[in-house]
């Protein structure tokens, strides 16, 4: 049985453990809120811009002259996977999540014959995957998102993928990150960057430009549509990395919110036992002296 010293000692520790957890679950609650507005706001800008682009790659491809970042290689031999985690922990099972669903991708492209390289976005995804896949990481990426993602950061990775892929160095090009749903859930979500990936019908069947693609309306668009998609593309190859940016970074807001709200529950939980064993322990030895003065009082 620890004494009484000890009980307190681990008391004191658990209160300061707890009091920096709540702490830390207030300031990660504040950055959600904005976080969370970045990147609902973010959203509408980039999926209208795919639906945008999956209907000039219907014409494009019809008549052939889908660029490369549209049409692609012609082979799909090397995949390049861009990574999306944290460079700080504490944060529940956010970065776990991507490292699992990675590592799931990497056996299933190697079963099928393909090359993989690993440009991994965040210190934790690096530590997570070096084991394993030491030999396919290029590089790691940190403070992406310090204090907050920018535009700017978004394309440099966008074009470090993009001189990748002209310089015949991978393929295919993927993203995976977490996507917010809320502050409790968050999905894991690949989404191809190289070569475009026209959105699922489905996706535009509730806005006018998915309505007027489905009546089979034509579109004139000027200039031509070689030097829209040549502005186009690379331009939306930076929107699609700054919104996963932004859901990721709301979504690890949320984890951390939730993770240390936990924390904290618990060591409330692991004071108040602590607290219960300490007063039977001081009970006992109060008993037994007692007992003990009680005793040799009787003795005399």
């Amino acid at each position: 049985m620890a004494s009484l010293k000890e009980l307190r000692t681990r008391i004191s520790s658990v209160k300061s453990t707890q009091r920096i957890t709540s702490a830390m679950k207030m300031v990660a609650a504040a950055k959600l809120r904005r976080a969370q507005e970045d990147a609902e706001a973010t959203r509408p800008y980039a999926e209208r811009m795919e639906r945008m682009l999956g209907s000039l790659a219907q014409s494009a491809t019809a008549a052939g002259t889908a660029p490369p970042l549209m049409a692609g290689s012609g082979k799909d031999d090397v995949h390049l996977l861009v990574v999306m985690t944290t460079d700080r922990g504490l944060c529940g099972g956010f970065n776990g999540s991507i490292a699992r669903w990675t590592r799931q991708h990497i056996h299933r492209l190697r079963g099928e014959g393909k090359e993989v390289k690993l440009l991994i976005v965040g210190r934790k995804g690096r530590s997570a995957l070096r084991r394993d896949f030491s030999d396919i990481i290029i590089d790691t990426l940190e403070d992406t998102a310090k204090p907050s993602p920018k535009f700017e950061t978004a394309a440099e990775i966008a074009q470090r993928a993009r001189t990748m892929f002209e310089a015949g160095e991978c393929d295919v090009c993927t993203i995976i990150y977490n996507k917010f749903v809320s502050a409790l859930t968050q999905e894991v979500t690949p989404l191809q960057l190289i070569p475009f990936a026209p959105p699922p019908a489905g996706d535009t069947d509730d806005s006018d430009e998915g309505e007027a693609l489905a009546s089979g309306a034509v579109y004139d668009y000027e200039p031509d549509e070689q030097e829209i998609l040549a502005e186009l593309l690379p331009r939306n190859l930076s929107i699609q990395v700054f919104r996963a940016m932004n859901e990721s970074f709301a979504s690890e807001q949320g984890a951390r919110m939730t993770a240390m709200d936990n924390a904290t529950r618990n060591a409330g939980d692991m004071i108040e036992r602590l607290s219960i064993e300490y007063n039977r322990t001081r009970q006992a030895a109060i008993t037994t002296e007692l007992i003990e003065i009680i005793s040799g009082a009787e003795a005399l």
